[in-house]
């Protein structure tokens, strides 16, 4: 009888391939979309009358309801059906877009960028369930290849293209642009998604408002503060300590409510899979990493370097080439390599990469900084796809939907706990330096009096004794504020080289992942 079948027993009626073009069209455009309009904010802000601070919400709005839903996509597919989201997701993103390109005001982009957000949190966690259970066991390895394809390099070229788009046309392209792709992805979905038979089983689940309400409240403030910190000069602000305690207070309320409930929110029981568990703790490292780096690269290259910032994104570009192209490999390779292997090879080519950008310098060239970048993308590339096949191994077929959505949401919050890193560090770092090299800047340091007399020279040929003096002790102050930063990117690289490093033992708290074969198992 048909419903006899087993869940692993499954599979979609269309090729696994055209499934996974349908799904990652959707993946690509939701992923571009977290980082393209970073670059835009200035146009955006000048444009809407809106101060830079102000534009900024522009960003954390989207942040905000995307990580709400992210943890929700299991309940979500299993309560209304995973197509019937998916599709909805989409045509809300798409919707969204549009309403982002015509918004006359702040307010209403960020209202707009709300709803941007709400749709696109459950579209990627969707599509990758919807690839792990297309494809059969024993080739997940290439599906998660094809799926770190948007994850990975859609950030990467995220700056480069709204660097362009805004330069020759509008900001508002950035979101225009997602119209044609998402009404291709929704022709897509419908014609090629489909539900597994299992998801059907879960339809009369009772909606857990409670969760969702201590779910929200717990992201929300967490995202606020980790997006609005740094300039609040963190635990300084007396909100920031609230918003804090209320963050702690919603997210253990939370954990003991769904571990509780009959029909929980967020199906956390999956966290006793030790692979499952072990990875969540890797993949908030990883997105620490990925977009701490993506931060702080172009950061230097345009506040120290002198770079446009369409050059800034074009130093980055070869690392989303590099890791294009690995993932093709590294989808071979799984099942046919221990991913203990893979991913021992990969953390150390990513600390590699970190330790090698940790040697910049005010003179350095644009080949020395892309050479590690292209290692960064080889080490994303060799940890993503057997970090997810490990990470997923030992979850059931009808918990991978609550597993993507989990796995997802510690990417994100690594995400903005990288960023949040980057600025504190940078900014904390240059105060530190500064401190300490201004010591040499006195009249009891021989080197300073000579190099400052010999400067004062110079200038006095242009204007009189007095400006020479003050333009000298100018030109002073701004080399050692340069330097100042220099030590503090050095010390950031170096940070997350170390943070790369103490992950490795965790690589061997997986259980050996044997190569899948499909069984046949008896349903009770």
């Amino acid at each position: 009888m048909p419903g006899d079948v087993h869940p692993q027993d499954w599979h979609p009626r269309h090729s696994p391939w055209l499934v996974a073009i349908g799904v990652m069209l959707a993946t690509f455009m939701q992923v571009l979309d977290t980082s393209i309009a970073n670059i835009a904010l200035p146009h955006i802000a000048g444009s809407l009358s809106a101060t830079t601070d102000q534009a900024t919400w522009v960003l954390t709005s989207y942040l905000v309801s995307n990580a709400i839903i992210l943890p929700m996509t299991g309940w979500l597919g299993n309560h209304f059906g995973r197509k019937r989201v998916f599709i909805s997701c989409i045509g809300m993103f798409t919707l969204a877009s549009i309403l982002c390109g015509m918004a006359p005001n702040l307010p209403m982009l960020i209202f707009a960028r709300i709803l941007q957000g709400a749709g696109g949190g459950a579209m990627v966690p969707i599509a990758q369930a919807i690839l792990l259970e297309s494809f059969p066991p024993q080739k997940r390895g290439i599906a998660m290849a094809t799926f770190a394809q948007a994850v990975v390099v859609a950030p990467i070229i995220g700056p480069t293209l709204g660097g362009w788009i805004t330069d020759n046309y509008s900001w508002r392209w950035i979101f225009y642009i997602n119209v044609p792709i998402g009404l291709l992805a929704i022709f897509l979905a419908e014609w090629l998604v489909e539900d597994p038979p299992y998801i059907k089983r879960n339809l009369k689940a009772a909606i857990d408002f409670t969760g969702f309400g201590l779910l929200a409240l717990w992201l929300a403030t967490l995202q606020i503060v980790l997006d609005k910190g740094q300039d609040a000069d963190w635990l300084g602000a007396i909100w920031v300590r609230w918003f804090i305690g209320i963050s702690v207070v919603a997210m253990i309320a939370f954990i003991v409510w769904e571990f509780r409930v009959k029909d929980p929110l967020v199906n956390l029981r999956i966290l006793r899979s030790r692979n499952f568990a072990t990875g969540l703790m890797l993949m908030t490292v990883i997105g620490i990493i990925l977009y701490g780096t993506t931060a702080e690269l172009p950061l230097f290259l345009q506040t120290l370097m002198g770079y446009p910032a369409l050059q800034s994104g074009y130093t980055m570009s070869p690392r989303g080439v590099a890791a294009f192209f690995t993932t093709f490999l590294v989808g071979r390779l799984v099942g046919r390599v221990p991913l203990r292997v893979l991913l021992c090879f990969g953390f150390s080519m990513l600390s590699l990469s970190s330790f090698m950008l940790s040697g910049i310098n005010l003179q350095v060239s644009m080949a020395s900084v892309v050479l590690p970048t292209v290692l960064n993308g080889v080490a994303i590339s060799f940890i993503f796809v057997p970090l997810t096949t490990a990470t997923m191994s030992q979850l059931r077929q009808q918990e991978i939907g609550s597993g993507t959505g989990l796995y997802n949401l510690m990417l994100n919050l690594g995400g903005s706990v990288g960023i949040a890193l980057v600025t504190t560090l940078v900014a904390r770092g240059a105060q530190a330096h500064q401190a300490l090299m201004v010591g040499h800047l006195t009249p009891a340091d021989p080197g300073f009096v000579r190099q400052l007399h010999a400067a004062q020279a110079m200038l006095a040929l242009h204007s009189d004794p007095v400006t020479a003096t003050d333009q000298a002790y100018a030109l002073f102050y701004n080399l050692l504020n340069q330097q100042a930063h220099l030590w503090a990117f050095v010390d950031t690289f170096r940070v997350f080289g170390l943070m790369v490093l103490c992950c490795l033992p965790l690589i061997f708290l997986f259980k050996r992942v044997k190569r899948p074969v499909v069984r046949q198992v008896e349903v009770q």
